[in-house]
């Protein structure tokens, strides 16, 4: 019987974060899964819960994901992947992935869910729910995201103008993920409305490295990957 898949949400970034299930998952699972950079730096989600795990408490497996478009090379590298955490799972060992923000929200593990469950249907898997960024970011910026029958979207940021204009245009509040590249885009559209003045930034919200842009820097940072934007008109 191999042992079960949990997909652990962690938080936005500041350890106390994570809530009470997911630290005991953490604490009940043999072996603890992470995204791991390429040269060897701790992922954020490690990070997050590096308070937590004792160096030899737990099995650890750093998993390189692929930052490719090329299909070929996808398949190739996420088939390694899968069969890297079957491998554990296959010897009765509970497998935690951590992911920052909630696992069912944009993360990584959603692709890892999908092809465990296409090539070893037999695994159990299961999710933790967690705090998302962007709860955190709605907490630490003081800005309700919607209330009565006001409309909430979140959007990845993308260089389509058009369409990140027409979110804006006909919704009450917009978080746009992933705005670094294209910041001067979001920038562009919010003078075009007039509502630069109801646009925040920040990075690696409640983490201690966060940092809550000041609009007029906007235009000359150079901003980090885990950065959103909250507009709220």
């Amino acid at each position: 019987m191999p042992g079960t898949l949990y997909g652990l949400g962690v938080g936005p970034g500041d350890p106390e974060l994570i809530t009470v299930k997911a630290f005991r998952k953490l604490k009940e699972s043999h072996v603890i899964a992470y995204p791991q950079k390429r040269r060897g730096n701790k992922s954020y989600a490690h990070q997050i819960v590096d308070v937590y795990l004792q160096p030899d408490e737990q099995e650890r497996l750093g998993l390189v994901f692929p930052m490719t478009k090329d299909p070929k090379i996808l398949e190739r590298e996420w088939g390694k992947t899968v069969q890297r955490v079957y491998e554990k799972l296959a010897q009765g060992k509970d497998v935690a992935f951590v992911t920052e923000g909630d696992p069912l929200l944009y993360s990584t593990f959603i692709h890892l869910m999908k092809l465990m469950k296409q090539q070893h249907p037999d695994v159990v898997i299961k999710t933790v729910p967690g705090i998302s960024s962007v709860n955190g970011a709605a907490s630490r910026l003081g800005i309700p995201l919607a209330e009565g029958d006001e409309q909430v979207v979140i959007v990845p940021a993308t260089a389509d103008e058009t369409a990140m204009k027409h979110v804006i245009e006909n919704h009450d509040c917009v978080i746009f993920l992933k705005v670094a590249k294209v910041m001067d885009k979001l920038l562009n559209i919010l003078k075009e409305l007039d509502l630069v003045e109801k646009a925040s930034v920040v990075t690696k919200v409640t983490s201690e490295e966060e940092v809550i842009w000041p609009i007029e820097e906007l235009e000359r940072a150079e901003l980090e990957y885990l950065s959103l934007m909250v507009v709220r008109k």
